[in-house]
């Protein structure tokens, strides 16, 4: 009896595994930027989650991601880093930040519309968190992801970076890091 418990076990384990192996192997049922960080904040595990609000100013949402204002090019370069005149090439966008100190973890995802260059997006965004004037220190490292018309951008301590980057691949099959750097 404890063989064939111990057989089914195994077999639902492997299918489960297969399941979520194949689950959000690309982009193609993500269709907006929430979606996106949503399916990534849900693989941590209660050990590995930490303080987190998302959204913007004006739709703050706590415990989670939430969806960013686009219309606000402003909030967008002072909250997330991203540059304002891009603004204008997003259908929508996310974001995902540490609740006591956005230096520690702030993360942003980007759906582009169909007619602009993820490369060039990501470059332009790249440039603009570099370039910043930090205030009460400086994040550690920094990460671009483009996934076909979506770019994503983490920076804060490298652990947490780290870890979001390597939950981030392991949902979607086509992200590739195209920036992966300290922020000195």
């Amino acid at each position: 009896m404890k063989k064939i418990v111990s057989l089914a076990l195994a077999v639902l384990l492997v299918l489960s595994l297969a399941a979520c192996g194949s689950k959000n192997s690309g982009t193609g049922d993500v269709s907006d930027a929430l979606t996106l960080l949503n399916t990534v904040w849900a693989t941590y595990s209660e050990e590995e989650k930490f303080p987190v609000s998302g959204g913007d100013y004006d739709h703050p949402v706590d415990d989670a991601p939430g969806a960013f204002d686009i219309s606000n090019a402003d909030n967008m370069d002072y909250m997330l880093g991203f540059p304002g005149p891009s603004v204008a090439n997003l259908v929508d966008a996310a974001s995902l930040m540490h609740m006591m100190n956005a230096n520690t973890f702030t993360c942003g995802a980007y759906h582009l519309s169909d007619d602009v260059s993820a490369a060039d997006v990501a470059s332009s965004l790249r440039d603009n968190i570099m370039n910043r004037q930090w205030m009460c220190g400086f994040p550690d490292k920094l990460v671009v992801i483009t996934m076909g018309q979506f770019v994503v951008s983490v920076y804060g301590a490298e652990d947490l970076v780290d870890t979001f980057r390597d939950k981030l691949q392991n949902c979607f099959s086509s992200a590739a890091v195209v920036y992966d750097e300290p922020i000195a």
